[in-house]
Formats: C-alpha cells, sequence, structure tokens
C-alpha cells in the first residue's frame, strides 16, 4: 500500500531559493556519515546561521523522514528510499516526481499557475479550495509561501514582485503531468456514429484518464457543480475539455479551457448536442430532440440562457474556436 500523501510541506533551512541545496547537503552527511540524532542535530546548528532550535531542526528532520528521504534505525540515521532513489542521479526530475507523488496540492499549484500568476493570498486560496483536507488556517500566508519556495527551488515557478508565475521549465512539467499523472479511466464508452441516436444516452463519453490533481484543481473553479444541470456531487462530474483533448494536446493542461460538466452532459457536449457561446449563452443543436424531461430541462429549455460560470473561469477564445466547426452555431 502507497503510504498516505502529506498535507503538510516543511520548509528547508538556507533561504526562500534554496531548499534543494539544503537538502542535497543533508543528505549528503547522512549519507557519508550516518549520524545519531545528536550528530545530525549539531551539524544543523554548525550549518546554518542562527539554528539553533532542536525542535525547530527536528520537525524539518523528520519532514524528511516522512516523505523517504531519511530514515532512522536504533537511533542511527541513513538514507530512506526516495533518498537513495534522488541520489543516485540527483535529477530535478526525480526529485520533483518524489515531491509530486508525496505531498499533497504542488501538481494543482501549477495547474493553477498555468492559467496566470497568482499572488501568496490567492495560492492560499486555491489550495484550500481545490484541497480542504489541507485544513490550514486561511488567514496564514506561511503554508503557501512554503508551497511556492519548493517550487522556486526546484526552477518551476518564479517571483515577480508580489506575484508568483510558472517558468519555461514549470511550463513544460504541466503540459506533460496531466497525462502522466494520470490514473486509470473507471469507464469507458462503446461508440456511435450518429451522435443523436438512443445510444448516445445509454453510455458516457470516454472517461479519460487525467491527473487527479487537474481533476480536483477544475472542479473547486467550477464550486464542484455542473453549470449546465446543477449537479453537485463530484462523482457524478467530469472535466471536459472546450477544445478536445485529442486535437488541442497544447491545451490540455489549461484549466481555462475546461468545463466542469455531469458525465450526461458531458456526453452531449462531446456529442454537439449543445455548446455555449462567448458570452456563456447555451446554444443548442437544432436537430436535438429527446422525450426525456431532465435533457429538455438543462438544455432544451436553457436554449439562449447564459449558464452561471465563475469570472475567468473559462477563455471565451477557446469557446469560439469551438464552435467554429459547429455548422449550426
Amino acid at each position: 500500500m502507497a503510504p498516505a500523501r502529506l498535507r503538510s510541506i516543511v520548509p528547508m533551512f538556507g533561504g526562500a531559493t534554496s531548499y534543494i541545496e539544503t537538502l542535497d547537503a543533508i543528505l549528503a552527511y547522512v549519507d557519508e556519515q550516518h549520524p545519531t540524532t545528536d550528530e545530525l542535530v549539531g551539524w544543523h546548528r554548525g550549518s546554518f546561521a542562527r539554528v539553533s532550535s532542536r525542535d525547530s531542526i527536528m520537525r524539518r528532520v523528520e519532514y524528511l523522514e516522512d516523505v523517504g528521504f531519511l530514515t532512522a534505525e536504533n537511533g542511527v540515521w541513513t538514507l530512506g528510499p526516495e533518498g537513495k532513489r534522488y541520489v543516485a542521479d540527483r535529477s530535478t526530475e526525480t526529485l520533483l516526481e518524489i515531491m509530486c507523488r508525496r505531498n499533497v496540492g504542488l501538481r494543482s499549484l501549477l495547474y493553477a499557475l498555468l492559467v496566470g500568476p497568482m499572488t501568496i493570498d490567492e495560492i492560499g486560496r486555491q489550495q484550500l479550495e481545490t484541497h480542504p483536507e489541507l485544513g490550514w488556517n486561511p488567514e496564514n500566508p506561511d503554508m503557501a509561501l512554503q508551497r511556492v519556495n519548493w517550487l522556486r527551488s526546484l526552477e518551476l515557478v518564479q517571483q515577480d514582485g508580489d506575484q508568483y508565475r510558472l517558468t519555461a521549465e514549470g511550463r513544460q512539467f504541466t503540459d506533460n503531468a496531466v497525462e502522466t499523472w494520470a490514473e486509470p479511466a473507471a469507464l469507458t464508452a462503446s461508440d456511435t456514429t450518429d451522435p443523436m441516436t438512443a445510444g448516445t444516452y445509454e453510455t458516457t463519453v470516454n472517461a479519460r484518464a487525467i491527473d487527479p490533481e487537474f481533476r480536483a484543481a477544475a472542479l473547486a473553479r467550477f464550486d464542484q457543480t455542473c453549470p449546465v444541470s446543477g449537479v453537485d456531487h463530484p462523482g457524478l462530474l467530469d472535466v471536459a475539455h472546450v477544445l478536445p483533448w485529442s486535437d488541442y494536446p497544447e491545451y490540455r493542461a489549461d484549466l481555462s479551457n475546461v468545463l466542469t460538466l455531469s458525465k450526461t452532459h458531458h456526453a452531449a457536449f462531446d456529442r454537439e448536442l449543445f455548446t455555449i457561446d462567448q458570452d456563456y449563452r447555451v446554444r443548442v443543436n437544432p436537430a436535438f430532440e429527446t422525450e426525456s424531461e431532465l435533457l429538455r430541462r438543462t438544455i432544451l429549455d436553457r436554449a439562449g440562457e447564459q449558464v452561471p460560470l465563475p469570472d475567468g473561469a473559462v477563455d471565451p477564445e477557446y469557446v469560439a474556436q469551438h464552435n467554429e466547426i459547429l455548422e449550426w452555431v
């Protein structure tokens, strides 16, 4: 069984952009010396200015133990499994994989920053709205800052005044992560050559395997609710790409290119039974007919009605580009 993911991320000594340098020094010392706890505490005190509190040092050591970088047996510290794996190649890719796999929220933050730069307050809100289990005090910016500083140390994020933005490396990571970190799809769909046939309603669209943190970030942007149907149960919601996944790989990780839709409405959207326009009003395919009260009420009867999308949730240019291929719009 995989270890539980960590909700708290602990900063390293040495400065906001020096976390990796500090981590490397700790792992090198432990690998060479196999210190006792007292020796490890003493090494910290001798290596970093104004560091003396044993509790502060041990909080960081225990975090590295929780991640798997360090392990202790019979009072002696050695490299843990993740420490050994990272030390074997010292690559940023390995370290980033470890940090993202073991800590909640790092990937969802990178996806959010792909949409645009954010302040620390905005980052804190994004993390808590996407991952309520983090549970920190929303008035305290320290937890958000610690996450940003790990990502700055990994050179995925840079500071620009009071805002933080993705670097080129950060953008490259998000482009790949939505698939790299995907979990197996739970559902598959049968296909039909005619999107108007009854078979459309007996299946759901392909349940695209995507990174669960991308899904969590997308659902949080829509308050866990389908804006067309009002369905608000996470298990009944899909992440629907406005510009299709297969045709526009460059927009797969862009949160402003997705809608949170119920599984039925995702299928209807992908089957081109309805769309929304740049003013976020429902447009219905004239050929769409149904005896379903649900579909009449949530799609046909809403033709021309503006759906309640949060500000900036969907890029209207993506909507316009999507609708260009629909002959009936």
